[in-house]
C-alpha cells in the first residue's frame, strides 16, 4: 500500500528541502489529516516540519523537546548543529537580516521588487513568492562592510561556501541570493527586533521593516562585531 506520509518524510530526509509548489507537500499543507499523520510520525523521530508562508522551500529539524538531549546540558550547549564556527554564525546572522527583512516587507506589502509602483488593490493580492520579492546583496559590497570583523576575504570566502554548500544562500556571479534554508532555519520571532533595534540596528538606522541604503563601513563593522553575540539565536 501506498504510504504517502512515509514518502514524504523519506523525500525530505533526503532531499533536505522540498518546494511548497510540490504536489505532496501542498498537501500536507492544506489536508489537516494528512499533516497530523505528518506531524505525528516526525515527533516520534525527535522532527519537526518546518514551513512558513514567506518562503518557497519546507524543510524538517529537531522538535524541541529533544534538543537538550541532543546538544547537551546548557553549560556546554551546542549553539548550532551545521558545524559552523562562530564567525559563520555571525555571517549568517548577517546575510539573513540583509536579505530577508527586506523581502518579508515586500511580502506584506504584497509587493514584489519589480513592482514600479503601488496599486490600490495591492492587499487583495497573494503574498509574492520569495522568488518574487527577496533581492540578493552584493558580495563586494559586504566584503567591505563586514569583511574586518568576519574573518577578512579569506574566512568570508569560505564560510560563503559552507553557508551555500547548506542551502542557506546561492552564488551568482557577484550577488548572493536567498537559498531555500535561509528563511525556514532562523526564528524570525526571536531576532527580528533584537536585530533591527540591537545588532545591526547601526546598518539599519530605521523604523522596523523599513528598508534605507546601508551605512557607511565603519558603522557596518561595529554591527557586525555585535551580531556575533546572536549567534545562538540560530533555530536548529
Amino acid at each position: 500500500m501506498n504510504d504517502d506520509a512515509q514518502i514524504l518524510i523519506a523525500r525530505l530526509l533526503t532531499h533536505q528541502t522540498l518546494r511548497r509548489d510540490d504536489k505532496m507537500v501542498k498537501r500536507a499543507l492544506s489536508d489537516e489529516t494528512f499533516r497530523g499523520e505528518v506531524d505525528k510520525r516526525l515527533l516520534e523521530s525527535g522532527l519537526k516540519l518546518l514551513d512558513n508562508v514567506y518562503a518557497d522551500h519546507v524543510t524538517i529539524a529537531l522538535h524541541r523537546n529533544v534538543e537538550p538531549k541532543i546538544f547537551g546540558a546548557k553549560d556546554i550547549w551546542q549553539n548550532n548543529n551545521f558545524g559552523l564556527t562562530r564567525d559563520g554564525v555571525a555571517l549568517l546572522v548577517v546575510l539573513w537580516a540583509q536579505i530577508i527583512l527586506p523581502k518579508r516587507e515586500r511580502q506584506e506589502t504584497h509587493t514584489s521588487f519589480a513592482d514600479d509602483q503601488s496599486d490600490m488593490f495591492d492587499k487583495d493580492a497573494p503574498i509574492p513568492r520569495a522568488e518574487d520579492a527577496s533581492i540578493g546583496i552584493s558580495y563586494t559590497a559586504l566584503l567591505s562592510d563586514f569583511g574586518d570583523k568576519l574573518g577578512k576575504k579569506t574566512r568570508m570566502d569560505m564560510n560563503l561556501g559552507v553557508l551555500s554548500k547548506l542551502g542557506f544562500i546561492e552564488r551568482r556571479g557577484d550577488v548572493i541570493l536567498e537559498g531555500p534554508l535561509l528563511d525556514l532555519m532562523m526564528d524570525t520571532d526571536l531576532l527580528k527586533e533584537r536585530i533591527i533595534n540591537g545588532a545591526l540596528s547601526d546598518v539599519f538606522k530605521r523604523a522596523p521593516l523599513a528598508v534605507v541604503p546601508r551605512k557607511a563601513p565603519g558603522s557596518a563593522n561595529d554591527a557586525a562585531n555585535d551580531a556575533e553575540a546572536d549567534a545562538e539565536s540560530l533555530d536548529n
